[in-house]
């Protein structure tokens, strides 16, 4: 019952606020271009990814998250073309969303390349009121609800070379007021501006280390602050912390079963008082890369 009561105040507070978010990842890093579009095509090999993410275990109506991608240099221009799915679900409410990224890179040294993307996406959004029951019958804000399909333009910029990278990006330009009526709208799609980091160092011939940052900002809700630390061993193994500020620490596993294939685990544990409605978060992903020619990267990279 109690998980209940609480996931109806997280749903009205949602309404309340007016703020929608992206869905968030654990191991954005190998997620980038979900967030910037300028990352297609970066990795010089077509990336094909999959991610699961079952988030607050145990608490009824607790978000679930599936993407999958996509994306590829085109030919020996400085072209990268991505497309990728969303699939993310919060109590009553599915929110699907399908994006299509192109990526134009400039070389500003020998190693480095500053990239520019922008994404177009359209997002259905669904709320199921079957799955609802208020206390109060009527609420205009809780009557007739069909899928509604909005179009969405954004934008980003990735400067990366083989040990680093930095980026900025808006995924979605366009704040739309979804099931509208006069002054009422039960989801308001807001701005979530992305600020990504990290930086790859040597500390032996087999040991590398890799802090990174993500930072997060969005209208009506918290700012959100990701620092992770990453080790990689031997160029296949992978170990790692990350801590989200004032909501989160996790935990992180990779393993480069191939040269083509990796994957990775990550477990969140809350650091607020939700933490006594759940039993963590997990997150479990797999990307596998074809190379041209056959070749794969010389350098194994943790982005």
């Amino acid at each position: 019952m109690k998980t209940k009561i609480l996931l109806i105040s997280l749903l009205f507070t949602a309404i309340g606020s007016y703020a929608q978010q992206d869905a968030q990842y654990t191991q954005y890093m190998y997620n980038t271009i979900n967030i910037n579009p300028a990352y297609a095509g970066s990795r010089g090999a077509m990336s094909i990814f999959a991610l699961h993410r079952t988030q607050w275990v145990g608490l009824d109506g607790a978000p679930t998250t599936n993407a999958i991608s996509i994306n590829t240099p085109l030919n020996n221009s400085r072209l990268g073309l991505g497309v990728s799915i969303v699939n993310d679900e919060i109590g009553p409410t599915t929110d699907n969303t399908i994006s299509t990224d192109l990526s134009y890179s400039i070389p500003t040294s020998e190693n480095v390349k500053l990239s520019f993307g922008i994404k177009a996406s359209v997002n259905l959004f669904n709320l199921d009121i079957n799955k609802l029951n208020p206390e109060v019958g009527g609420d205009p804000r809780l009557q007739g609800f069909d899928n509604e399909i909005t179009p969405n333009i954004g934008a980003g910029i990735y400067l990366h070379s083989d040990k680093a990278y930095v980026g900025f990006s808006i995924p979605n330009f366009i704040e739309t007021n979804q099931y509208a009526d006069n002054q009422i709208a039960v989801n308001k799609e807001k701005l979530n501006y992305y600020l990504i980091a990290g930086y790859v160092m040597d500390l032996s011939y087999n040991l590398k280390f890799k802090p990174a940052l993500l930072t997060k900002m969005v209208q009506g809700a918290p700012l959100q602050v990701d620092l992770s630390g990453n080790f990689l061993f031997n160029d296949k193994f992978t170990l790692g912390l990350a801590y989200r500020w004032s909501a989160s620490v996790s935990a992180m596993a990779g393993f480069q079963v191939s040269d083509a294939m990796y994957i990775g685990y990550g477990y969140d544990l809350e650091t607020t008082k939700l933490d006594n409605y759940n039993s963590g978060s997990h997150e479990i992903f797999l990307r596998y890369e074809i190379f041209k020619n056959n070749k794969k990267i010389t350098t194994p990279r943790f982005f």
